[in-house]
């Protein structure tokens, strides 16, 4: 209830009509969803290593605060809870880096923060990071030597046999459909650590985003080029509007007072699959009318950027030989619903 009425300035009217008959479901699109939701199923836990994204580690007296004039999201709150998700913005308000932040207990009794982040913007977020430090008491280095996991699972929340050999597990920050996040040194496997669990390749990890619409990394999110509200960050419970200034929040806190977001970052099913180089293609309603951007996509699952006025038509786009490939967008089952 929290998070629609956080957010129902944001969607446009036309936006509106797509909640109609949405539901809280675990199939969409014929596609299954693992979450740790309680299902009844039971079946075993999914581990899946993300090589594509990587950690930086942040300490000292000032971090917190450090980073709260940073990140889109409010770091006292790591008090109450152990992740959250934020994006750092540039001036002109648009998405540079998407981040997890972990909350870590230091030995002199302060905390400190793992910063997850797309691995080959590692460099570029510590050179940005150093920009605004000037003379703040904080750290930044990067963390190779621990791993980033996602488990994917039907249970409420699997059991570590060894809780002390995670370096972090927490819930998914985004969404309960996205199951849980495992920090790990790089000689621990998560098999050693949760009974049953199956470890399956990253490609099965992008089919899960790409099915409920969920955004990671730069191809996702192109840096300088995504907006924060169009990129769903209000629904993703990344940001907030009472914790103060940012760099970009003038603009973004204007576009959602005026309650105006005419774009969103939607799950597609396209016709066929694309090549990588046809990301950003342009695309248009079947009477030729321009209804968005395609962002990314693996196999016959991506995201698009979509006119929320053409969304619950088919849409095309150009493929690189010139052939029209159809694609329809969906309402994620994360989304708030009209009758929440």
């Amino acid at each position: 209830m929290g998070l629609w009425c956080a957010s129902r300035g944001a969607l446009s009217a036309a936006g509106l009509l797509l909640f109609k008959g949405a539901r809280s479901v675990t199939r969409v699109r014929g596609v299954p969803v693992r979450a740790c939701s309680g299902d009844s199923s039971h079946s075993p836990p999914v581990c899946h290593q993300l090589p594509h994204r990587a950690l930086l580690r942040l300490h000292g007296a000032d971090t917190r605060a450090f980073l709260q004039g940073l990140v889109t999201n409010d770091v006292t709150l790591l008090s109450e809870r152990a992740a959250l998700y934020a994006h750092l913005l540039n001036v002109q308000g648009r998405t540079l880096y998407d981040v997890i932040l972990y909350r870590f207990s230091e030995s002199d009794g302060g905390d400190g923060v793992y910063l997850e982040c797309d691995a080959t913007m590692t460099d570029s977020l510590v050179k940005h990071l150093k920009t605004f430090k000037i003379r703040r008491k904080v750290s930044i280095s990067p963390c190779p030597e621990v791993s980033v996991w996602a488990v994917l699972c039907s249970q409420s929340k699997p059991e570590l046999t060894s809780p002390d050999q995670a370096v972090a597990w927490e819930p998914d920050p985004r969404t309960a459909l996205m199951g849980r996040r495992l920090l790990l040194h790089r000689d621990v496997r998560p098999s050693g650590l949760i009974p049953s669990c199956q470890e399956d390749d990253t490609e099965k990890y992008h089919m899960q985003r790409y099915s409920l619409g969920v955004p990671e990394g730069v191809r996702d999110l192109p840096p300088g080029v995504a907006l924060p509200l169009e990129s769903n960050l209000v629904y993703l419970q990344g940001i907030s509007f009472s914790k103060g200034c940012y760099i970009g929040q003038e603009l973004t806190a204007r576009t959602h007072h005026t309650g105006v977001v005419r774009k969103r970052l939607m799950p597609v099913r396209l016709s066929s699959a694309l090549q990588d180089s046809e990301d950003g293609a342009a695309l248009q309603t079947v009477s030729g009318k321009p209804a968005g951007k395609h962002r990314a996509s693996m196999g016959r699952l991506g995201l698009s950027l979509v006119r929320t006025a053409h969304a619950k038509e088919t849409l095309t786009l150009q493929s690189s030989d010139g052939v029209a490939v159809t694609l329809e967008a969906s309402v994620p089952p994360w989304w708030p619903r009209e009758d929440s």
